[in-house]
């Protein structure tokens, strides 16, 4: 049996994100999951090893690197646009979880149920970790605008401090810890990192 699952994963490197905006570098749906990925496990990692805690930043990282899968049905929903109001929100995040749900139809049946758990971990994970994924991907977008900035494109700064506007608001430990000790340095050049 012939299974398109993962030809279509790999066809996330064409879904452009930040489309509303001029861009001095456009960044694609696969490029920025895998920073999520490394983002969410990163947080993971901090919440164990400050913070006592015990999340699986292994899980983390696999759910981050498809937490934008859908979009390659739905195509990359402008924040703007996805954010507007409840009801579009509601309605996309429907649509989304469709897409998820075709997509896991074209994998074989005896490896459905493990995509399943990574394409909707809300179903079957533990909120906190989501939240961390969320974070991650907010911290994702910051670390953007702020490459953005350091280009010379202006278009980013009022997402930037949206940006980090929603991650103080999170009130996350590991954000917090990752604002303070590791977000300097991306605006650093080469030459000062």
């Amino acid at each position: 049996m012939n299974s398109s699952f993962f030809a279509m994963i790999s066809r996330m490197k064409y879904i452009d994100r930040w489309a509303l905006m001029r861009n001095t570098r456009s960044e694609n749906i696969s490029e920025h999951s895998q920073e999520v990925a490394v983002l969410a496990h990163a947080l993971c990692v901090i919440g164990n090893k400050r913070l006592g805690k015990s999340l699986n930043a292994d899980r983390a990282a696999v759910i981050a690197l498809y937490h934008d899968a859908a979009e390659i049905i739905t195509g990359d929903m402008p924040t703007p646009v996805k954010y507007y109001d409840t009801a579009i929100r509601e309605a996309y995040r429907r649509i989304e979880d469709d897409a998820a749900c075709k997509l896991l139809q074209l994998l074989p049946d005896d490896l459905r149920e493990e995509f399943e758990r990574v394409l909707l971990p809300e179903q079957t994970e533990d909120g906190y970790l989501l939240l961390l994924i969320k974070a991650a991907d907010k911290l994702s977008a910051l670390i953007k605008c702020l490459e953005e900035e350091k280009a010379g494109n202006r278009e980013f700064v009022k997402a930037e401090k949206a940006a980090r506007d929603k991650l103080v608001l999170m009130k996350l430990p590991e954000v917090d810890i990752f604002l303070e000790e590791f977000i300097p340095a991306y605006a650093c050049t080469l030459d000062e990192l």
